[in-house]
């Protein structure tokens, strides 16, 4: 029976571009579980939107002199054309300023609310005399209290990964002014995550899943003891409190943003024509949700948005949060405020979408921090994607082409050396799968695709059909046969990472549809002797080693 899998990818701030540090975070990852699942037959949802709410766009709205939705639209457009460009394929792509998002939004706020879990509470929060008003989180910073990183934010350090409260920032500062605010009472809301603390904790300790650096982190965090947390602000730009008297009042976007995965899903069922088919992804307790963001987004969906959903009842938690650590740049770490970046519209107006892919993947920070290098891109470019897997493709295909008047040979009996190539075939596809099901996209591609990719050229090596071909045709015509049959499962193997190349993979070799026609699964079998196909076309383009330094230096500048 297919399983219904949700996956719940983080929302981008609509205040800059995307950059490599986001795709390797969440994007990439997220769409190579969400293509495995759709191929292995699973219903999947795949969702996310621009989070047009944040302090951050404001600030850059402030910066510009522009209004705040001018700056969301601006980036929403540009997300969603990235999205395409890079193969990231969402069933919905929506955004936080969506009347269907305010009516979710509110709605969870007034149970929450009737059912004792939001109460109302004076607090002191910043105040800038110069800017004559209150300071959102994100437009103040400071010294962190725990870990002394200087630029830590009044609601998270993005160094140590904390949540905090303006108050803990040791030396605040006005993000706009510069100046010291003072600290002024003024009433909010707060969640009462402290009486969720006990039912988290039971809820995640037997979690098996889980990346033990997510798992641990979220204990940890609850071990030290839950606090109620604002979830309004005196701002302007927001979805408003739905209780008369708070009317100059918005719901805080750490509240809102993780309730955009439940009202992206019924907006979802909404456009499809199908208003309740979102319940059977988040009431069914045949379907399971599967979180994608990066490191500093680990709290607000282990605890804060499971919290959320204890509190309004009735809907699955998250099955599992498989959270990356951080994509360095060049061994530095990625800064949006020094452009030390590679923007993916940048990226793609120049290379093809599937080497940065396939690069991702295979140094993904799955358990670490990883670096991203322009040297190392160009090596793997040149050394695994064209030396090894292109050349493969090639050079099979050319061979039969050329010896077997276009069509795929028709092979005579195996020798042992062949069949054991089809058998790890099949071992090969299988580790694939159980990897990207376990969120294992690292050993997924480097431990079975590839390998099973250098295998095959080494069995090409050894049985040298260029030489047998002159000598015994039908033994040439079985092992290519037998190479064009493992190419034709590394189509599939490779296809989550690698969308675009597999799909024209998948029409040189003859075959008609598409690959998500043809599901997760392969037999040599499925190879089908005497299918013509065409002369075959690299899939990929060698680069010169000259292209790092120059990408470096555009960096730079």
């Amino acid at each position: 029976m297919p399983e219904r899998i949700l996956v719940a990818v983080a929302w981008p701030y609509a205040n800059g571009s995307i950059h490599i540090g986001h795709a390797a975070g969440c994007y990439i990852p997220a769409d190579i579980f969400a293509r495995f699942h759709r191929l292995v037959g699973n219903e999947v949802l795949m969702v996310s939107g621009s989070d047009s709410h944040g302090t951050p766009v404001t600030l850059e709205a402030e910066k510009r002199g522009v209004t705040p939705e001018d700056v969301f639209t601006e980036y929403h457009n540009e997300f969603l054309e990235t999205w395409e460009r890079l193969g990231i394929s969402f069933d919905l792509f929506t955004s936080t300023h969506t009347d269907n998002h305010q009516e979710v939004t509110q709605d969870i706020f007034l149970k929450l609310y009737n059912q004792g879990y939001l109460y109302t509470k004076v607090m002191q929060q910043p105040y800038s005399e110069v800017d004559g008003r209150f300071l959102a989180d994100r437009y103040v910073e400071g010294t962190c209290p725990h870990c002394d990183f200087d630029g830590a934010r009044g609601d998270q350090c993005d160094n140590c990964g904390r949540t905090l409260d303006p108050q803990d920032l040791i030396g605040i500062r006005s993000r706009i002014s510069g100046d010291t605010p003072i600290f002024k009472e003024t009433e909010h809301f707060f969640l009462k995550l402290s009486a969720f603390e006990e039912q988290l904790l039971n809820w995640m300790r037997p979690k098996q899943e889980w990346r033990p650096n997510v798992k641990n982190f979220s204990i940890g965090y609850l071990e030290r003891g839950l606090h109620d947390r604002a979830i309004t602000r005196d701002i302007e730009w927001g979805i408003p409190v739905p209780i008369s008297g708070y009317e100059n009042k918005r719901i805080y976007v750490w509240f809102e943003a993780v309730i955009g995965y439940l009202s992206a899903s019924i907006e979802w069922a909404n456009n499809i024509g199908e208003p309740e088919r979102w319940k059977d992804f988040w009431e069914s307790d045949q379907s399971s949700s599967h979180y994608f963001m990066g490191k500093d987004n680990i709290p607000f969906h282990t605890i804060i948005w499971p919290a959320m959903l204890l509190g309004y009842g009735g809907l699955n938690l998250p099955h599992d949060v498989p959270a990356n650590e951080y994509l360095n740049l060049e061994g530095m770490k990625l800064s949006t405020s020094r452009s030390w970046a590679i923007w993916l519209t940048d990226y793609l107006d120049r290379y093809q979408p599937d080497p940065l892919r396939y690069v991702i993947a295979a140094n993904m920070p799955e358990s670490s921090d990883s670096d991203f290098s322009w040297a190392e891109y160009v090596r793997r470019n040149n050394d695994e994607l064209v030396a090894t897997f292109g050349n493969l493709v090639h050079r099979v295909l050319t061979m039969s082409h050329r010896n077997f008047e276009g069509q795929i040979p028709h092979p005579g009996s195996l020798d042992d050396m062949s069949q054991s190539l089809l058998d790890e075939a099949h071992q090969r596809l299988a580790g694939t799968a159980s990897d990207i099901r376990a969120c294992r996209f690292r050993a997924a591609l480097n431990d079975n695709a590839m390998v099973l990719a250098q295998s095959a050229n080494r069995y090409l090596d050894r049985k040298a059909p260029w030489k047998e071909v002159k000598t015994d045709k039908e033994a040439a015509g079985t092992t290519l046969w037998t190479a064009i049959s493992v190419i034709n499962c590394l189509k599939t193997a490779l296809y989550p990472f690698m969308p675009f190349t597999c799909e024209k993979l998948h029409h040189m070799l003859g075959l008609e549809g598409t690959i998500h026609d043809q599901g997760w699964q392969w037999s040599p079998e499925a190879t089908i002797a005497g299918t013509p196909f065409d002369p075959p076309t690299p899939l990929f383009t060698k680069l010169d080693e000259s292209v790092a330094d120059e990408e470096i230096e555009r960096i730079r500048q």
